[in-house]
């Protein structure tokens, strides 16, 4: 199974992912412009996206979280002042938003989104680097190789149907071991610099302004030796 894969590189430099061009859905409004990664159960994509131009979308098809890499959008929801996301900043989109979206010049995101059966959450949900952060759970002691870490979370959205959370999160160093990944995760490390570990031994470095997503059941470990932050988006699904 597929560790990790990388979406986005903060220094430029290209990918050993393999992108599809496809839409994520029948209505999905950046349709012409996705590259997708993957895309598996629980009706789930990660990818990146292009774009240059304007749309209006009167609902929103899915939940998506953006993060910008280069460039600017605005997307102004109905009713709502416009928002502006540039690099480093990203937000989420509820399903059935009513949207228009507008680039002047070229903007170049990254993205994981999922489908949803009816809306629950309408508008935007900004995510920020300076995060309102309250301390969560940390790791349970057997999967650890050293001490404890201080983790810290903001959830910003949730929407139980889809089973799709995303937010920000950041820790202090810590060492865990090889094991499945528990959850489908999307992250965008906003500070400091991890690497992945598999069972073969091989390793996957990722550093600030990298994009990754890696799958659930994925052997992945994890080693940091400074703060991390990132936006994340999970979801859990049936094995």
């Amino acid at each position: 199974m597929t560790m990790a894969l990388v979406l986005h590189r903060a220094d430029g430099a290209s990918v050993s992912t393999a992108f599809r061009r496809a839409p994520f859905g029948k209505d999905d409004p950046f349709a012409r412009h996705r590259e997708i990664a993957w895309e598996g159960p629980g009706a789930m994509s990660a990818g990146r996206t292009s774009f240059i131009g304007e749309l209006d979308v009167a609902s929103y098809p899915h939940i998506e979280t953006i993060v910008v890499v280069e460039g600017e959008l605005t997307l102004t929801a109905a009713g709502a002042a416009p928002l502006v996301v540039g690099p480093q900043a990203g937000v989420v989109i509820g399903c059935g938003t009513s949207l228009h979206i507008e680039a002047a010049s070229r903007v170049r995101f990254v993205f994981c989104a999922a489908a949803c059966e009816k809306p629950t959450r309408l508008g935007l949900f900004p995510l920020h680097a300076d995060a309102n952060f309250k301390p969560s759970a940390t790791l349970p002691a057997d999967v650890l190789l050293g001490p404890s870490p201080e983790c810290r979370s903001d959830n910003v959205f949730v929407d139980d149907g889809a089973q799709y959370s995303a937010g920000a999160w950041d820790s202090t160093p810590y060492h865990r071991i090889v094991r499945p990944h528990r959850v489908n995760e999307f992250m965008h490390l906003l500070a400091g610099s991890v690497r992945f570990a598999a069972p073969d031994g091989s390793v996957l470095s990722a550093g600030t302004g990298d994009a990754l997503f890696v799958p659930q059941g994925a052997p992945i470990g994890w080693e940091s030796n400074d703060r991390v932050a990132k936006f994340y988006v999970v979801q859990s699904v049936q094995a």
